[in-house]
């Protein structure tokens, strides 16, 4: 009897401690409470949670397509569903489609409880109130906290609120190449357009589609002709963007006239505006296509499929001089992007509390896993995957960019935006002039602001 009393009392005491010790995890008592961060760091651990909560399914509509946008992902699901357990997501995969089903999905009152938004998306859903303000979640979240200074702008729109949890930082449009066709074939990396236009030659001869692009998809043909334009005036589309500029300026006309030019050479693979990303990229990572032009993302991807056979270069200027002189003027930048919530979902906080959780963990993976450090908000882990080559040359190039501009959805006018997307689009079809293209873009130009 005596050593039974002695074991029932133990086990009490183990009981007890047990109890202690769960309830002070989870709630974040002062007993067993997780060690600070270090000085300087912003943790982006769980965002607080409800105890006991009951089962909720929210649909979110997010990109879903390679690696670098499936594994950050599937990181963020898996790490949602160890903090909220209650809560179950439902994803649709964004369709390629410049938002298109998106809109719709709002004009019928269908919108999912989450989905990812550029600028573009933020705008044209304000005015429709289509699109949840986010400001009192970032206060309550303390996601501002989170933010890099130099990233601020990814979170706040021109009006001063915020409609999307970001966790993209400032990215750069690129011209990727293949290392071992260009040996292959004697072909120097094209420093002028004289020598892109010998290069575009000599691969068509040799049956090698000179660039791919998916031109299926808008905004990729505006970030091709904003690197022409960027070689004259470094505000490129921005400065048409905010009606600072005319397309009939030297700077934006030739650009046009030059890209013209080169795809009646033979630039761009047959068909190219009936291109998804899919199908262009295949031409690339296949090795039947010598460039390939993407936003820096593609480095993962590319440098799986080719190895050390992929690099970047610098864009090509009208002559040496002008390639010094613009040679860190890099397209592309950042703007107000992430994950938005629809107003009309059942419970705004929870769903504001889940956009943002994921926002952070998506952002979180990319950093640490896959050698990526253009993210918009601190990560206090270390990083497991180190740079690949291509994105350590930009990681060591950011210092000396002199200027960026901003991608299609980061357009500030949607009229604008619209026009500029449909013109260079019929630019990649080289049977659309210079002039067609002067006239179409001017008539969209908004008013100076």
């Amino acid at each position: 009897m005596k050593k039974l009393a002695i074991a029932l009392m133990s086990l009490s005491l183990v009981f007890v401690a047990a109890c202690g010790s769960s309830s002070n995890t989870k709630n974040g008592g002062a007993t067993n409470s997780p060690a600070p961060a270090a000085e300087g760091a912003t943790s982006t651990e769980a965002l607080p949670t409800e105890a006991t909560a009951e089962p909720v399914k929210l649909r979110i509509y997010a990109q879903y397509a390679d690696d670098d946008t499936k594994l950050p992902y599937d990181y963020a699901v898996a790490e949602l569903k160890k903090e909220m357990p209650n809560v179950e997501l439902e994803l649709e995969i964004q369709a390629q489609d410049d938002g298109q089903k998106l809109k719709t999905y709002a004009a019928t009152g269908n919108l999912p409880d989450i989905f990812q938004a550029g600028l573009d998306i933020i705008n044209t859903f304000k005015k429709s109130g289509n699109i949840l303000e986010l400001d009192k979640y970032v206060d309550e979240l303390g996601f501002r906290d989170k933010m890099y200074p130099s990233t601020m702008n990814t979170l706040v729109t021109d009006d001063g609120h915020t409609y999307a949890f970001p966790y993209a930082g400032n990215e750069f449009a690129l011209l990727f190449y293949n290392k071992e066709l260009f040996e292959q074939n004697n072909v120097a990396l094209p420093t002028t357009y004289d020598e892109l236009m010998q290069a575009v030659n000599t691969f068509n001869a040799a049956g090698i589609t000179p660039m791919s692009l998916f031109a299926k998809e808008k905004w990729i043909t505006v970030a091709l002709y904003d690197m022409f334009a960027t070689r004259n005036d470094a505000s490129g589309i921005v400065k048409l963007d905010k009606g600072e500029a005319s397309a009939s300026d030297a700077a934006y006309k030739e650009a046009a006239e030059k890209l013209v030019e080169l795809v009646k050479a033979g630039l761009l693979p047959k068909g190219a505006t009936n291109l998804n990303y899919d199908q262009a990229a295949a031409l690339f990572h296949q090795g039947k296509a010598a460039m390939f032009l993407n936003g820096q993302w593609e480095i993962a991807e590319s440098t799986k499929q080719l190895g050390d056979k992929v690099g970047w270069m610098y864009f090509p200027g009208k002559d040496a001089a002008n390639y010094e002189a613009s040679k860190y003027a890099f397209s592309g930048g950042g703007g107000p992007a992430g994950y938005a919530v629809n107003p009309d979902t059942k419970d705004p906080e929870l769903t504001a509390k889940v956009a943002a959780f994921i926002s952070l963990k998506y952002a979180e993976y990319k950093y640490t896993e896959r050698g990526n450090p253009l993210v918009a908000t601190k990560v206090d882990k270390a990083i497991v995957t180190e740079y690949p080559p291509m994105m350590q040359q930009l990681s060591d190039d950011i210092g000396k960019i002199t200027s960026t501009t901003a991608f299609a959805w980061g357009m500030s006018d949607a009229k604008f935006k619209a026009a500029i997307e449909d013109a260079t689009q019929s630019l990649m079809t080289g049977a659309y002039s210079a002039d067609d293209f002067v006239q179409d873009v001017n008539k969209a130009i908004p008013q100076a602001k």
